[in-house]
């Protein structure tokens, strides 16, 4: 159930799904920044080639709609980043799951970064195809958009000093992205971070309550049970034709089990034969 009384100042558990997104993030960065030490012109080659840039998206580097969310350039951003990540990702993984929250995570990442470089091509608002972006911002809006949907009346301490809806918090946040997209500073990134709190939103109402893979491995398993019934329907109809053909009669269910003669010679009022 959703909570709605105050939280405490207390730091959430470090842990599940949402330790492993920030501890990739964290490791992405500082490799990068190693990298960058050790080989400084293969670093520039190979963040080119991870940052989010839908002309080169739109040319084949399909991998930069998820590699860029790794990709951080300072430390402020990293920092700021995480810790919006930590605690987003704490508050829905213990009533939501890991999957779940990854699932998530993923879609606005992804989904996000998809909406974002088509609407680039449109060149509305001043944006640019060549324009690039980086950061974990469009996964991390849609996980606050999440939290504003099924936890909006929970109370925060914004800043660790207004205490606030999230409802209320989660606004402020779309409204400093809408702003920085109409004002034209950084356009693009103002975007993406938009289009992820939309797919955010997207998969908070029509995902399966158990995510994505769960529903799917679902209807995987229930397409694969049909066709096996329809098999074994098939088999017996054969086997009853087989059968009369050889002056026997059998008779099977509706679905495909063999049903037993002295069953069928059963009176079902007569309960007798139950003891």
């Amino acid at each position: 159930m959703p909570r709605s009384g105050p939280i405490s100042l207390s730091l959430p558990a470090f842990a599940g799904t949402t330790r492993k997104l920030i501890l990739l993030n964290v490791g992405a960065f500082f490799g990068l920044l190693l990298l960058r030490w050790l080989s400084p012109q293969l670093e520039a080659v190979l963040f080119s080639h991870l940052l989010l840039e839908p002309l080169a998206v739109a040319h084949g580097e399909v991998w930069q709609l998820l590699t860029y969310s790794f990709v951080e350039q300072g430390i402020i951003g990293i920092l700021f980043g995480m810790l919006t990540l930590w605690f987003t990702g704490s508050l829905l993984e213990p009533s939501f799951g890991g999957r779940w929250l990854g699932e998530l995570y993923l879609t606005s990442v992804i989904g996000g970064a998809l909406l974002a470089s088509a609407i680039s091509f449109t060149h509305v608002l001043g944006l640019r195809p060549d324009v690039v972006a980086t950061g974990a911002w469009a996964g991390i809006f849609g996980l606050l958009v999440a939290i504003a949907m099924i936890f909006g009346d929970q109370e925060f301490l914004l800043w660790f000093v207004l205490r606030i809806k999230a409802k209320y918090m989660v606004a402020i946040y779309i409204l400093i992205a809408v702003a920085m997209l109409l004002k034209q500073a950084d356009s693009f990134g103002a975007l993406l971070q938009l289009s992820g709190a939309l797919f955010g939103a997207l998969y908070v109402k029509f995902a399966p309550r158990r995510g994505l893979a769960f529903g799917f491995s679902e209807r995987y398993f229930g397409v694969r049970n049909n066709y096996y019934r329809w098999k074994r329907r098939r088999a017996a109809r054969k086997f009853e034709v087989y059968m009369r053909k050889q002056n026997r009669e059998v008779h099977f269910d509706k679905d495909g089990r063999y049903v037993d003669p002295d069953e069928l010679r059963k009176n079902p009022n007569d309960k007798r034969w139950m003891n």
